[in-house]
């Protein structure tokens, strides 16, 4: 059993500010997406400028906040406390007090590039396509936040990388699973969406495949993420919030692709 390593979650305190590590984790993200997006919009034939870059990634940001936290409130916290949300309604806005969810952050962005788009003339599918391969970089730093603020732990286990959580009411030993997921939706999702848009595909294919990498892994590590306390199971003992809602984002991903490749050798013939 590893020690857990106790993290200051306050990274700068200057005064009455604090920047605490989860925010800086977030800021990097969105710089090395910016960064990332700038090389890929510098190369000869793109379409794209630093401009549009800058304001893709600035879009992105604020659909992230506003979707990660409605639909933190209206997934996690509605079903269990609507009595509470209905007494205090600016709860949604008090984001220092924690909750995001990235399926609500995941509909937040599309909402936010779909208007983005339109501003400046360009597909949704276009623009998707071009955001899908920097997304995962900022899924994995916030799951990076996650460990360092010790939350949303793994399930009991007994391998010797386990760890005891200092805010788990129950001090078990757990599976960092919040390091399983920064790997596998941050470092693993990146290199394979960076990989696959390296080469013209289908369009609209790269973000099927997303939609496809993100919802099978997630699906898969929620058996060793802990369930919600105030939630649990959904259904036959076994199936999570996480993984609900995630198994849409299969089925449209495995969808996508068919439907993007399948009208690509159609016109391919024609």
């Amino acid at each position: 059993m590893l020690n857990f390593p106790r993290f200051d979650p306050v990274a700068i305190s200057l005064g009455p500010l604090q920047i605490r590590w989860y925010a800086l984790t977030y800021i990097t993200a969105f710089a090395v997406a910016w960064w990332l997006g700038c090389r890929r919009a510098a190369k000869p034939g793109s379409l794209w400028t630093r401009q549009q870059v800058g304001d893709l990634v600035t879009n992105a940001m604020l659909g992230v906040i506003l979707g990660g936290r409605l639909g933190y409130v209206l997934f996690y916290m509605l079903p269990q406390y609507p009595a509470r949300l209905l007494d205090d309604p600016l709860l949604v806005f008090r984001l220092w007090e924690g909750g995001m969810s990235f399926h609500g952050g995941f509909l937040g962005v599309i909402i936010a590039v779909a208007l983005y788009a339109r501003s400046i003339g360009k597909s949704l599918y276009e623009v998707l396509d071009f955001a899908a391969p920097l997304t995962p970089i900022g899924l994995g730093a916030g799951r990076l936040g996650n460990f360092i603020n010790g939350e949303l732990w793994g399930r009991a286990s007994d391998v010797s990388w386990a760890m005891v959580f200092p805010a788990d009411p129950l001090h078990l030993p757990r599976h960092p699973s919040q390091l399983y997921q920064c790997a596998l939706e941050g470092v693993a999702l990146f290199c394979l969406l960076w990989w696959y848009s390296a080469t013209p595909r289908p369009r609209f294919a790269v973000g099927g495949m997303f939609c496809l990498g993100y919802g099978a892994q997630r699906f898969a590590v929620e058996f060793l993420r802990e369930p919600d306390l105030d939630i649990g199971f959904i259904a036959f003992h076994w199936l999570t919030m996480g993984q609900l809602l995630s198994l849409p984002m299969i089925v449209a991903g495995l969808f996508i692709l068919q439907r993007a490749y399948t009208r690509d050798a159609f016109r391919a013939k024609a």
